[in-house]
């Protein structure tokens, strides 16, 4: 006699339909993914918040039923016989035929009977002719890369049972789509192993609201400390289908978990049409368009954001529990506009980023050199080509084409825009330090700087390869030249007693550069976010009303359409930067240095003229700490300072330590710190640390003083080393003289890690010297320094060194 359990299974196996309540995630077999796991939420997440709504599945055993019991399978194993999938004419002849010979044959009376009962059971708990979403769903089993997802057929806003019987049919035809039989021809599946399951649920009335999709990683870098979601107006296949351009906000899951509230980025989309029910019509949906002034509004509020946010902690956690091992997940919400409840509609393993493989560093080597054009200074260890683009005015930037090779005298903020869509970068001007070098590292891609004629002898329009994979001299050759990409496995790194931080200053990147082995992040530039993300100067939106530059007025307000308080802006932009830095390497300290434009730089920002004074030498004027307690711009500084309180306090971001630029004396330092304590940040609240950048002589000299006032430093050796030397370090004439490894700067070097580890402060460098010299390093190993930041593509290899020499 059958057990009780074996019953039951047996009666499952053998049902046409089931109640999702009735299956879990073991289901798969019986109704596959998609039905399966709604299922497994009903049973065991909607005690914990989570809202599904409730339908029911035709099992794999109905569609196997129906093609035994019509004699299909003969018929379409005959169709399929001499299939080649790479012929597209053949593939849309085989699958056509397919899907009108299921099309054509009627469903058996039971399986009929079976499917309207079902449905009514749903008009009995939502009301007469319920409304409903039709999907289908292939059943397979061990489908770790395969998720079957968007092959075959869903229908939306169906109702009545003649409606829910049609609907069914056309899913079970759609197991024979183009895409699905490619597809599974692709993958290796059977056509006649794989059955399909039915799923009818309760429509969400999003159509009167938003959907979208999230993701409980991020899809790009595979970061999976981040919920990333999608959100547009209407029904959500649009955004499935990649129809629309929809919001994206991202969220920093550790912190949620906490209770914190840590929206990283909320990012607008156009959102120009959506899909809604076609009342009275002929179709049961249809899209129109959005009005204008929905476009510009963010589809969910704050915390409905949080809200999905911690639902996709949940589901991503429960299945990784359930299948023992981490699982991403792939989820699919709907806000119904009548309630305003959000529901949660589709999960599904996310099956991209989780079967990448992790840890492998890339190196790039030249396969054939041709003509050498001009020479440089090499900045980053790889390779761009392209055709070159010579702009000399950054009024024409607007010229400039994505993946192009940008050639002009020189950079600052203003180009950065251009700068991060560029193959390469070739100067005439700067060193290793200056501006394009500085960007060029950070975005990851090469530069050459000071060559002197780069802008004379490279012309618009010509293909050149940029080489800086060949020691310091970086060189442009003539013509688009083979190169190799080599990636090697990052394992058995050694263990460094020095820690080893990186420079990050695009928030976009962050994601991806932590997951090259780090303890942290040494420095954090502000100014990349406030040239790029915020494009305007803080005291222009402060005193927007009183701007007298007409057209940059009128860009603040297209910048901060969604913003009456135009400060807000600011702070909003800057906190979520910051955050998504902090984030990324999280719990790890990340050193996050306050504004350092020089006064020049800042008047280049939007409306900035008006703020700024002229200055005959920006490099050592009115720059760091001298701004931040200056009735001229203290309330400028005061966003920053709400800014970083957001991430801290709100974001719960406090592995974040404030750092001060350029500060001169210790009493400048009290100064700024007093300034800051105003806006609630005070030094030892909430574990707030503060440093101070090492980067003056007088910050050398006073350094038993200036550790009164601040937790640590950090050297910057560019700006040490050029007024240690008293040479400009921008400027070409002097370049050659510019070298950390000078024996006054390594002096005025041993001396402040001396002093500060007298005073049990902690001390480290951001410079450049590190990444560029590796004696420079064992140097530094060898007077004992804390730790060194690096820019990313130097870590790995001045780890190894570092290694080598603790090693002895």
């Amino acid at each position: 006699m059958l057990s009780t359990t074996a019953t039951a299974l047996n009666s499952k196996t053998k049902a046409f339909v089931l109640q999702f309540r009735d299956v879990g995630i073991t289901d798969i077999p019986l109704v596959g993914g998609k039905n399966a796991s709604l299922g497994e939420m009903l049973q065991q997440l909607t005690p914990k918040g989570i809202s599904v709504p409730d339908g029911f599945a035709t099992t794999a055993h109905a569609y196997r039923y129906f093609v035994e019991i019509a004699g299909l399978e003969a018929k379409l194993r005959r169709l399929f016989a001499d299939l080649d999938v790479e012929d597209v004419l053949s593939l849309r002849q085989v699958g056509k035929q397919a899907r009108s010979l299921i099309l054509q044959t009627p469903f058996p009376d039971e399986l009929q009977e079976a499917i309207v009962t079902g449905y009514q059971m749903l008009c009995d708990r939502y009301g007469p002719d319920t409304d409903v979403a039709v999907r289908s769903s292939a059943t397979a089993e061990d489908l770790p890369d395969a998720s079957f997802a968007g092959q075959q057929e869903t229908y939306l806003n169906v109702h009545g049972v003649q409606g829910v019987l049609d609907a069914c049919h056309k899913c079970f035809a759609s197991i024979f789509t183009d895409r699905a039989i490619s597809y599974r021809q692709i993958k290796g599946f059977d056509h006649f192993n794989v059955a399909l399951s039915v799923g009818v649920q309760k429509m969400v009335r999003s159509d009167l609201a938003s959907s979208g999709v999230m993701f409980s990683i991020d899809t790009e870098t595979g970061f999976k400390d981040a919920a990333l979601i999608t959100a547009a107006y209407g029904l959500g296949e649009n955004v499935v289908q990649g129809a629309v351009n929809p919001d994206e906000y991202l969220v920093f899951k550790p912190t949620l978990k906490q209770g914190f509230q840590p929206i990283l980025e909320k990012r607008l989309g156009t959102k120009e049409i959506k899909m809604v029910y076609d009342l009275g019509g002929s179709k049961f949906t249809k899209n129109v368009s959005v009005p204008p002034e929905q476009r510009h509004q963010f589809a969910l509020s704050d915390a409905e954001i949080l809200t999905l946010a911690r639902w996709a902690c949940e589901i991503e956690d429960h299945y990784s529990n359930v299948r023992g091992i981490y699982t991403p997940m792939d989820i699919e919400w709907a806000k119904d506009g009548v309630t305003n409840e959000l529901f949660i509609v589709q999960a599904r393993p996310e099956t991209v980023q989780s079967q990448k493989v992790q840890n492998i560093l890339r190196s790039y080597e030249l396969q054939q050199k041709s003509n050498i054009l001009v020479k440089g200074r090499a900045v980053g260890e790889m390779i761009g080509q392209g055709k070159a683009r010579v702009i000399l005015d950054v009024h024409k930037i607007d010229q400039f084409q994505a993946g192009e090779v940008l050639v002009t005298n020189r950079t600052d903020p203003d180009w950065e825009p251009i700068m991060k869509r560029a193959s390469a970068i070739v100067t005439n001007q700067g060193g290793r330090t200056c501006h394009a070098a500085i960007i060029a590292r950070e975005m990851g891609i090469p530069a050459i700087v000071g060559c002197g004629n780069a802008t004379t002898v490279l012309q618009t329009g010509q293909e050149v390869t940029v080489s800086c994979a060949e020691g310091e001299e970086g060189r442009v050759y003539s013509g688009l030249l083979p190169f190799e990409v080599k990636e090697v496995a990052l394992e058995n790194l050694p263990y460094t007693r020095t820690n080893i931080l990186m420079n990050v200053g695009n928030p976009e990147e962050a994601f991806s550069l932590s997951a090259i082995p780090n303890d942290g992040v040494g420095l954090a530039r502000m100014e990349f976010i406030i040239a790029n993300q915020i494009q305007a100067h803080p005291l222009a939106l402060l005193h927007f009303d009183q701007l007298e530059d007409e057209l940059a007025r009128y860009k603040i307000a297209e910048l901060t359409a969604q913003y009456e308080d135009k400060a807000q802006f600011f702070v909003d932009k800057l906190a979520q930067g910051i955050g998504t830095i902090a984030a990324a390497f999280y719990p790890k300290p990340v050193i996050v240095r306050l504004s350092d434009f020089k006064s020049n730089e800042y008047a280049n920002l939007l409306g900035g003229r008006q703020f700024e004074p002229e200055e005959e030498n920006p490099m050592i004027g009115w720059r760091g700490a001298s701004r931040y307690y200056d009735d001229r711009y203290r309330d400028g500084f005061a966003l920053e300072c709400r800014a970083m309180k957001r991430v801290r306090d709100e974001m719960g971001l406090t592995n974040v330590i404030l750092m001060v630029p350029f500060c001169r004396t210790p009493e400048e330092g009290e100064a700024v710190l007093a300034e800051m304590a105003k806006h609630g940040l005070v030094r030892g609240e909430n574990d707030l640390q503060v440093y101070v950048m090492c980067e003056l002589p007088s910050n050398v000299t006073l350094a038993d003083e200036f550790s009164e006032v601040f937790d640590g430093f950090s050297i910057g050796s560019n700006d040490l080393t050029q007024l240690t030397l008293g040479l400009d370090r921008d400027s070409s004439l002097v370049a050659r003289l510019f070298d950390e490894r000078n024996k006054a700067v390594k002096r005025m070097i041993a001396n402040a890690i001396a002093t500060a580890k007298q005073h049990n402060r902690k001390i480290g460098i951001c410079g450049q010297a590190p990444s560029d010299y590796p004696e420079f390093a064992r140097f530094l190993v060898e007077q004992g320094i804390d730790s060194i930041s690096l820019n990313p593509d130097s870590v790995l290899k001045t780890l190894l060194v570092i290694a080598a020499v603790e090693a002895g």
